[in-house]
């Protein structure tokens, strides 16, 4: 128990680094308006600035039945080995971005994912949680 404890807070930890991460890059990116994938590296440099693991375009292999999918799935980012980021640059968000994020962490077994949409007007909008409530089955 003390164990899954341990990992929530490191997971709260992340998140708020990553908010505090993308509010910064954010504000010296002069705000909405640019492509995902500046806010993306800009991201990913933050984060590492401040520490951490940081993994950029990540393939996720897809198994039906056994038979390997020769197109994987690509993460944004991912955090220590922990989290999942989806950057977006958008101007309204779509909840198939939530399902898109729920199905990365269930192929990978992990509880939590972010997305963090650089197209509001003020990151705190665009920021959302995706939990998967049956990590690793």
């Amino acid at each position: 128990m003390e164990r899954i404890a341990e990992k929530t807070r490191k997971l709260d930890f992340l998140s708020g680094e990553t908010l505090d991460s993308a509010i910064e890059v954010h504000r010296i990116l002069g705000g909405p308006g640019l492509l995902e994938g500046v806010y993306e590296e800009a991201l990913a440099h933050e984060l590492k600035l401040r520490g951490h693991t940081v993994k950029r375009q990540v393939a996720v292999p897809i198994k039906y039945k056994g038979q390997s999918i020769n197109k994987p799935l690509f993460l944004d980012l991912f955090i220590d080995n922990l989290l999942i980021i989806e950057v977006k640059s958008v101007e309204q968000f779509n909840p198939i971005f939530q399902a898109q994020v729920l199905t990365y962490l269930r192929l990978i077994g992990l509880p939590l994912g972010l997305i963090v949409n650089f197209g509001e007007q003020y990151i705190k909008h665009g920021f959302y949680r995706v939990v998967n409530n049956f990590p690793g089955g």
